[in-house]
């Protein structure tokens, strides 16, 4: 691929996901905009029909995705380990700063990028490791804020639901009735651009009083997961062409759900927030070096 023609497939990647998250931007600046009932809806019903479409398909095979859920899961908890000695080192919370480096946008960010850059191909492989990532966000995640959470609260999850269904339906390779497969993938392809449009309506509320930690978590947020993605491949080794998504998933900047979980556990969400929406309007340079790279 010539330098042109990759530039080319850089904007066509980018572009269409920064024209919707400007237009959730522009819309809440215009219209006093509350995305809560539809970030729930979402969470609840949307995306878990996108989870269980995909992994119910015929082509998915949970079990050939064993080594990327493994990489998937040592890029999240390398990338703590990463950031714990910068946290100490700069007088961050632990608490505050540490799990944003771990979880990242895998969902309202990755999964669409990952489709744009690599194709249709790419959905099964982006849905696994947003998986794999929210898995570790509600398990492990949730116990570093409060170790007495109750973790069985997560198998009441639609998600969860969901994921446990389609790898049941997976294994067992049972066929969808068109009409309702074609449902339910309806359903599931709402999900990732009301993502993006919720991103877009929460950057209205950058707060640059904390812009500090914000630009500093920008910074650590890929470097750490690379850092954790190129010692997994170090290790253990992976295909090319996974290794290739798993480095757009290591650069990914901090998950929208950190700043909900820490105002949850009033764990300094100011300063998460400005961690995640700083984080992420600068993954704008980042991914687009990470796609010149990896395609």
């Amino acid at each position: 691929m010539d330098t042109t023609s990759l530039f080319q497939q850089i904007f066509n990647t980018v572009f269409p996901l920064i024209i919707i998250v400007l237009i959730g931007f522009f819309y809440a600046r215009a219209r006093p905009t509350d995305m809560s009932v539809a970030n729930r809806i979402n969470m609840s019903v949307f995306i878990p029909a996108l989870i269980f479409s995909v992994m119910a398909s015929k082509d998915f095979q949970i079990q050939a995705y064993l080594p990327l859920v493994a990489a998937g899961a040592f890029v999240v908890l390398g990338s703590g380990l990463v950031a714990w000695p910068i946290a100490r080192a700069l007088g961050y919370e632990f608490k505050t700063f540490v799990p944003p480096m771990m979880f990242n946008n895998s969902g309202n960010l990755g999964i669409p990028l990952m489709v744009l850059a690599f194709g249709e191909a790419a959905l099964p492989i982006a849905v696994v490791l947003f998986l794999i990532e929210n898995l570790l966000h509600f398990t492990v995640g949730m116990y570093l804020l409060n170790p007495r959470t109750n973790l069985f609260n997560l198998l009441k999850m639609p998600m969860i639901i969901a994921t446990a269904l389609g790898v049941v339906w997976s294994w067992q390779n049972w066929s969808m009735p068109v009409a309702v497969g074609t449902g339910i993938d309806m359903l599931g392809q709402i999900s990732i651009p009301l993502m993006l449009f919720a991103l877009g309506v929460r950057m209205k509320d950058v707060d640059f009083g904390q812009w500090r930690i914000g630009v500093i978590s920008g910074l650590v947020s890929p470097v750490s997961g690379l850092v954790a993605a190129y010692a997994f491949y170090w290790l253990f080794g992976l295909r090319e062409d996974w290794f290739a998504y798993l480095v757009i998933f290591a650069c990914l900047p901090p998950a929208v759900l950190n700043y909900m979980v820490s105002e949850m556990f009033q764990q300094e969400p100011q300063k998460v927030a400005s961690i995640v929406l700083l984080g992420n309007l600068m993954s704008l340079v980042c991914i687009p070096v990470a796609l010149y790279f990896v395609l």
